[in-house]
């Protein structure tokens, strides 16, 4: 190697030390913003769901950046995959609850970004700006019967969250008899898909623990960004869904 090119190569590595990785994740989560913008979404029968609130309303506690590349990049982009995938099959006539109940039998293109779309259509329902505080309604007594108190089912819900291994997802779900209990999933999978070695339920409220759902506010400190969670959950949300499970 050339005594210029050692030297240039060591500057480099010099520099990339100095860039701390929420910088360059910021950096990334830029450029994948305004690829995502640039694209529209592929023509099909499923669309993004608009934002229910500003991106910056649920500061301090989900910075407005995070809000931004979540919803007009990542969910575009599952939205504009499945529409991709299914588009001249069968599928494309199917319902979004109908691809996830079948998901054992779908290709994983369409499995995957199902989920995504399904899974942050409700996850940005359970958020608010007035979030927060303790559960209501019946759900608020199906918790505490369920799990002691309160408190105990936000422990177990923080593990959960917190022991999935890579990205996934946590889940507070009903089963068919209306009993609540806690799970955790790869991926964009979910309750509602039969997938072997899924717990399977309705989904009432849903916390995402993919890095690109904190990274930039919390870095790898995921246990902080759950804890910040049940400042913006959505609870009235949380029980209508409740409320409908056990309606049938």
């Amino acid at each position: 190697m050339l005594k210029r090119d050692f030297l240039k190569n060591g500057l480099m590595t010099m520099v990339g030390a100095l860039v701390s990785p929420a910088l360059l994740a910021r950096a990334h989560d830029e450029k994948l913003l305004r690829e995502a913008r640039a694209t529209p979404i592929a023509d099909g029968p499923f669309t993004l769901p608009a934002l229910p609130y500003a991106f910056n309303a649920l500061e301090p506690h989900i910075d407005a950046r995070t809000m931004e590349v979540h919803h007009d990049a990542h969910h575009k982009t599952y939205v504009s995959k499945l529409n991709e995938a299914v588009a001249g099959k069968p599928q494309e006539k199917m319902s979004l609850a109908d691809l996830l109940a079948s998901a054992s039998k779908q290709t994983d293109a369409v499995r995957n970004n199902a989920g995504g779309h399904f899974n942050h259509s409700m996850f940005w329902q359970l958020l608010s700006a007035k979030g927060g505080g303790q559960p209501t309604g019946t759900l608020a007594t199906a918790i505490t019967s369920t799990f002691g108190s309160f408190d105990k089912f936000k422990e177990q819900f923080a593990t959960a969250a917190t022991s999935r291994f890579g990205s996934g997802w946590a889940w507070l779900s009903a089963d068919n008899t209306g009993k609540l209990f806690i799970s955790s999933t790869p991926n964009q999978d979910n309750p509602l898909m039969d997938i072997a070695g899924i717990q399977h339920g309705t989904p009432v409220l849903g916390l995402d623990v993919w890095e690109h759902a904190y990274y930039l506010k919390y870095q790898n400190k995921r246990p902080e960004y759950v804890a910040a969670f049940w400042n913006v959950v959505n609870w009235p949300e949380a029980n209508r869904r409740f409320e409908a499970v056990k309606k049938g």
